[in-house]
């Protein structure tokens, strides 16, 4: 079929998404509508009909809570698919919504961010997910360079860029010039990890077993990585690891600083690793227009802070870092054509 006939007709038949594809979260944006859905990455399973009962927001809420023929999953672990149907299932529900009003006749032509170190076989597995969901076409996109676009630093430009996007499942640390990936570095160790740690450390210190839903409310309302600002403490309850018993203790963001301390501690030294093979002159370029966070761990209250103290590089956070990959498969789908080099799109690309 010839472009130009493709180029004018398809848009009135099918619709472009774009999916951030997270371990915690999963944004879809609607070509001319922007950022429709932003739900959790659960979706929840009868055992016995193996029919999916519940997606997004009401399948977290069921994590830990499940009887025996029901079972909450997050499909997707460390940015990876773990579970194909249950992330197909989640695909098709997410991107169903997203259309909404707006169904055409064509499957919608999708934009979907990828972690920069997964394999061949992962970026299969994803681009046969979103198919089977419905999508007619797909394009994946490294997430580094869709966060990018997405809080519109200059890539394009003759200029280093530098961008540490901190989701729930992996970190993505990327130099960006001329388009492309300069220098690199993908890390299993980010927002998951952390909670994990702090029920490890409530574990040890204080003999009570929490979940990790508790774990993550801590850090989000007392978890912060410098000291000062005034003291913070959090009830949380758990199992009596002794008794087994209810039992219920006061933590303080202290206790949350240290359990925390060792992952923030693998987090940095990565930034410096991809810091100390970068190109000088791209270097200058970061030390002027500095390093910017993005995600859902870009959040963590004083981070930023702590990057700059050891980095001796300014840290910036992003308007709005948790969309920052969804605005990104927008920008991208606005103008295809323009950005298709940063595309993975063919099989043999893979």
């Amino acid at each position: 079929m010839p472009k130009a006939f493709k180029n004018r007709f398809f848009p009135l038949l099918s619709n472009d998404v774009g999916v951030d594809l997270g371990t915690a979260n999963t944004l879809v944006y609607l070509r001319g509508k922007g950022i429709v859905v932003n739900e959790p990455s659960v979706v929840a399973v009868n055992t016995k009909t193996s029919q999916v009962v519940a997606v997004g927001g009401r399948a977290r809420d069921m994590l830990g809570r499940t009887p025996g023929h029901l079972s909450a999953v997050r499909p997707l672990v460390e940015g990876v698919v773990s579970d194909f149907e249950a992330t197909q299932e989640l695909l098709g529900y997410l991107m169903t919504r997203a259309q909404g009003v707006s169904k055409k006749m064509l499957g919608p032509r999708a934009v979907v961010g990828v972690p920069s170190g997964i394999t061949n076989v992962e970026m299969r597995a994803v681009r046969d997910a979103t198919l089977n969901a419905g999508a007619r076409e797909v394009h994946l996109v490294e997430e580094p360079i869709a966060a990018a676009l997405g809080v519109r630093m200059p890539i394009r430009e003759a200029t280093g860029s530098m961008i540490v996007d901190i989701g729930g499942g992996n970190v993505d640390i990327a130099v960006m010039s001329l388009g492309g990936v300069v220098r690199s570095k993908n890390l299993r160790a980010a927002g998951d990890k952390l909670n994990q740690d702090i029920v490890a450390h409530v574990r040890s210190e204080f003999k009570i077993l929490i979940g990790e839903k508790t774990a993550e409310e801590v850090k989000i309302s007392i978890g912060k990585v410098l000291e000062g600002g005034g003291h913070q403490e959090a009830l949380v309850r758990g199992r009596d690891l002794i008794t087994g018993l209810p039992r219920e203790v006061i933590l303080t963001d202290q206790d949350v600083r240290e359990a925390m301390s060792q992952t923030l501690d693998t987090l940095i030294e990565a930034v410096r690793e991809v810091l100390e093979t970068t190109p000088p002159e791209i270097l200058s370029d970061i030390m002027r227009s500095g390093v910017v966070l993005v995600g859902g761990g870009a959040l963590i209250k004083g981070l930023d802070s702590l990057l700059t103290q050891w980095l001796k590089v300014p840290v910036l956070v992003a308007d709005d870092p948790l969309t920052a990959v969804a605005r990104g498969t927008g920008v991208i789908l606005e103008n295809l054509e323009q950005h298709r080099d940063v595309l993975i799109e063919h099989e043999e690309d893979l």
